[in-house]
């Protein structure tokens, strides 16, 4: 039960809240930290719980409520540590806590596992003033444990429901950092992406979610399938909170070497927003491969969004082709590393019981096979078949040929080719082969279809093109205003 005064705020303020208005808030005395976190937790429990609930949500910070008045104090001593000073976040169950929630990927395996670190993901939230609101629910091992397993879907947190409709698909591996932000749970949450996992969610959410280049953020600390493909990013109602999450989380990480290449780390990524960005941007529409999985109704609406970017000034390049389209691409990369990872991962988990092995998950899964193998493992079997050496001939040449297929004759040829700055995508259907480059994606709601489903565009580069990524997409959110609540 709210206050009168929370329950005015909740009814009148709380819905698309954004970080600069909950900033007016505070400022005026409307609002605290501590309000905020108990507002969430009520919108939580009215929404997410229950049989007919979102289930986008694992666990709550049981030290949420302390530390928003730890922080609501120090604001006023001392004043904002940055934007995120005093706002709960949300973040995926596979991005490691050392408090005293856990960290199990979604598994049953691992649901009495703590880590003993922060991620650095986290760290970095914390030092910004964020509090960890809880742990969304994933689908479990990011995905990669079975053919069958349907997006949102864990054995510990059971199925994630889009909120816009029971029916729509909830976008995965992400699926309850993106439900639960798209139903005001929270202003924002971190999901992590190997291959669509926050472009998709993100999409199917009509939500912002920004899949970086990989070093731009660290992944020490988080649940791993690729060394080569992983990264955590921001999922967002506007473009703005995207930006303004993304200052806090691109510092360099000694645990993670890759982050040492990150060209961007002081950069302030709302610099570059602009309602006119589009002018003079030239873009290419990759059709081949890509519209062939749009609906019926996706495809007017992405063709509208097309005819809008030209509207806003933009020079569009139709139907270029990515020459390595057609390649005979595979999972290889992911099945290899993803058994040597884990198991390095794992041995950072304090737990008396829990597997600390891919073999061991494997085997404790098939001793219940009714709670914990519902649609099976399969991708876990074949990953442990593997030597969890990365000497097998069958991962080298797979690693060196989506190096050479996603890079030099993939993104890098078609962006060259035709002298363009970017890319367009519609959902998350174009983000196979810029995950196998580690290159940039920022996906922004476009419209919906007649039943309410959320159809989004996104915007691919080269590495490291952030900046104008979200500059575009700015100027579409801007000028569109797609963007509605869900009827929850």
């Amino acid at each position: 039960m709210l206050s009168p005064r929370l329950q005015l705020f909740h009814d009148t303020k709380l819905e698309e809240l954004t970080l600069q208005q909950a900033r007016e808030y505070m400022d005026r005395g409307l609002i605290s930290a501590k309000d905020l976190v108990l507002l969430y937790m009520h919108r939580i429990a009215t929404f997410d719980k229950g049989p007919n609930g979102l289930h986008s949500i694992l666990e709550i910070n049981p030290d949420a409520l302390q530390t928003a008045e730890a922080l609501d104090q120090e604001r006023k001593e001392t004043g904002y540590r940055s934007a995120l000073h005093g706002v709960p976040v949300l973040v995926k169950d596979n991005l490691a806590t050392a408090d005293k929630m856990h960290t199990s990927a979604g598994s049953i395996a691992l649901k009495d596992s703590y880590a003993t670190k922060d991620s650095f993901v986290v760290k970095q939230l914390r030092e910004a003033g964020a509090i960890i609101l809880g742990k969304t629910n994933m689908t479990e091992w990011a995905n990669f444990m079975s053919d069958e397993m349907p997006s949102g879907y864990s054995s510990r947190g059971g199925q994630v429901m889009n909120p816009y409709g029971s029916s729509f698909d909830c976008g995965g591996s992400s699926s309850g950092s993106g439900a639960s932000v798209a139903a005001n749970f929270a202003m924002l949450a971190i999901g992590t992406e190997t291959s669509g996992s926050i472009l998709s969610p993100a999409s199917q959410n009509s939500l912002v979610g920004v899949k970086p280049t990989v070093g731009l953020i660290s992944r020490s600390g988080i649940v791993p399938i690729s060394t080569t493909q992983d990264t955590a990013g921001p999922m967002a109602r506007t473009v703005v909170d995207a930006a303004l999450t993304m200052n806090s989380l691109t510092a360099f990480d000694p645990l993670d070497p890759i982050t040492n290449t990150n060209i961007l780390r002081d950069t302030d990524f709302t610099s570059n927003l602009d309602t006119n960005g589009l002018e003079g941007a030239k873009v290419g529409i990759v059709r081949e491969g890509i519209f062939k999985y749009m609906t019926d109704e996706q495809l007017p609406i992405v063709e509208q969004a097309i005819a809008q970017l030209r509207d806003m000034g933009a020079h569009i390049v139709d139907e270029v082709t990515i020459p390595s389209m057609q390649a005979s691409w595979t999972m290889d990369v992911m099945t290899y590393e993803f058994k040597v990872a884990l198991n390095a991962h794992l041995k950072d988990y304090h737990s008396i019981s829990a597997p600390k092995m891919l073999a061991e998950i494997i085997e404790f899964n098939r001793r219940n096979p009714d709670e914990r193998l519902k649609y099976g493992q399969s991708i876990l079997e074949q990953s442990e078949q593997t030597s969890g050496t990365l000497t097998d001939a069958a991962y080298l040449n797979a690693l060196t040929f989506d190096q050479y297929k996603a890079k030099e004759e993939g993104i890098d040829a078609v962006l060259q080719e035709h002298q363009l700055d970017a890319l367009v995508f519609p959902n998350n259907f174009g983000a196979s082969i810029p995950a196998k480059a580690g290159y940039p994606s920022v996906t922004v709601p476009a419209g919906y279809t007649s039943a309410g489903e959320p159809v989004g565009i996104t915007f691919t580069g080269s590495a490291f093109s952030e900046s104008t990524l979200l500059k575009y997409a700015y100027a579409f959110e801007q000028a569109t205003k797609q963007r509605k609540k869900p009827q929850l």
